[in-house]
């Protein structure tokens, strides 16, 4: 008798329900839950990749809400509760958030152009790597806030509160920070600050800042630097 040939069929069994238990034990018990993009604004939502375009969600309660790479163009979210919320990614081309809470919220790399955020309440949130040109801050509350790698071209930071705000590597081409208020250091390392508008400000503290980026900025008599930094005989400013 082959005791091999008898052996062949058990072998290949086995090997078919380890395989099998394998498998079994690696798949999810349940598949993952599925944006619902008609529910109704809510705290911690599920709107992941959902479309919110031309919509008027004034006031809505979205804190906590997972709004990853949702589009909200041209969408009217004034005076909304966005605390903790994920907008990573999301497309808020010409939005209003103004007014709105969206501390420690998480605007990493969304769409922002011409967007509105004047008198939001943003402490300890992130617009890292966020393309922000010509975005509204006017009076907004910034403590802490990270715009490293952001692109912030004409960007109005009139009267908002920039205490602790981090710059690093962000391009303030432009932008107007010289009615901003803040107490201590404001970090510019690597900052491109081409027409920057520091007119008064006292970056005595600027953490980063060096005399090549003070030369391309838009300063005046009483800008105050950091130590070991001169004012430019002349300002390059424009007045547009």
């Amino acid at each position: 008798m082959d005791i091999f040939a008898l052996r062949r069929p058990v072998s290949v069994s086995i090997l078919m329900a380890a395989a099998g238990t394998f498998a079994a034990a690696t798949l999810p018990a349940y598949p993952a839950k599925a944006a619902d993009c008609a529910a109704v604004a809510a705290p911690g939502l599920d709107w992941a990749e959902c479309s919110k375009k031309n919509l008027m969600l004034q006031y809505s309660d979205l804190q906590g809400a997972n709004l990853f790479s949702t589009d909200f163009a041209m969408t009217d979210l004034t005076s909304s509760n966005f605390n903790a919320a994920n907008f990573e990614k999301a497309t808020l081309l010409r939005s209003w958030l103004n007014g709105s809470k969206a501390e420690k919220a998480n605007f990493t790399k969304v769409e922002a152009y011409r967007s509105s955020f004047a008198n939001i309440t943003a402490a300890g949130a992130t617009f890292a790597g966020a393309e922000l040109q010509r975005a509204d801050f006017t009076g907004a509350d910034l403590t802490g806030v990270s715009f490293e790698k952001a692109e912030l071209g004409r960007a109005n930071f009139s009267k908002a509160n920039l205490t602790g705000v981090k710059f690093s590597f962000a391009n303030l081409s432009r932008a107007q920070l010289s009615e901003a208020t803040f107490e201590g250091p404001l970090g510019f390392d690597h900052a491109f600050l081409f027409l920057t508008r520091i007119e008064g400000m006292d970056l005595s503290a600027a953490e980063g800042l060096e005399q090549s980026q003070v030369n391309l900025a838009c300063g005046d008599k009483s800008t105050k630097l950091p130590s070991g930094l001169v004012n430019p005989p002349e300002w390059p400013c424009d007045f547009e």
